[in-house]
């Protein structure tokens, strides 16, 4: 697949086929993060690869936080929701990055942005291997679970998380909103 259309086609994946994947794949995607750029060539990032019991243990925790957030939404989307939340749509894996952790907002800000970056080199990597993701931030609204069933220290700062696996399809491309980047870009001379 042609660069832009890795990014493109590009999307959130919320249903996986059970198949397993290559520690080859996994590894190979892994390493496309580990290129991304990042401030001051710290590359401040690690992975986490979660699968088998603790990847149970992490549905449980985000099912309990879709189950607050989905509250207030129409039984069966909410189903569906909390169903996705409790195994991570069937994908066997989960991937979580994180970054170190810091007290100084610049280099703070700096670590996240980095590890964003690498996020976003993982998730490309994946589609341009016919696997899918889905960026989460859903389940570091109990960041503490996570920590503790993954047991990821305090020196370390959660950045995202993100199913992988085989989708059962990928989504259609939603519109843009600004096709013609008529309001998102300003050319200032």
């Amino acid at each position: 697949m042609e660069f832009f259309d890795v990014i493109k086609n590009r999307r959130a994946v919320r249903q996986y086929k059970p198949d397993l994947l290559s520690k080859e794949d996994i590894l190979k995607i892994l390493d496309a993060g580990n290129w991304a750029p990042s401030g001051r060539n710290l590359q401040q990032w690690d992975f986490i690869v979660v699968s088998g019991e603790k990847k149970i243990e992490m549905g449980k925790s985000y099912k309990v936080i879709s189950e607050v957030y989905t509250a207030d939404w129409e039984q069966s989307a909410r189903d569906a929701f909390v169903q996705y939340a409790a195994t991570y749509g069937g994908a066997p894996v989960i991937i979580v990055v994180l970054t170190d952790a810091d007290k100084i907002p610049g280099i703070r800000k700096m670590n996240l942005e980095s590890a964003s970056a690498a996020m976003e080199n993982i998730l490309l990597a994946a589609r341009a291997l016919g696997l899918g993701t889905c960026w989460m931030t859903g389940p570091l609204q109990d960041e503490a679970s996570i920590r503790q069933i993954l047991h990821i220290p305090e020196s370390k700062e959660i950045v995202a998380v993100t199913p992988l696996g085989y989708p059962v399809a990928f989504p259609e491309a939603p519109p843009r909103l600004d096709p013609e980047l008529r309001d998102k870009v300003s050319w200032i001379e």
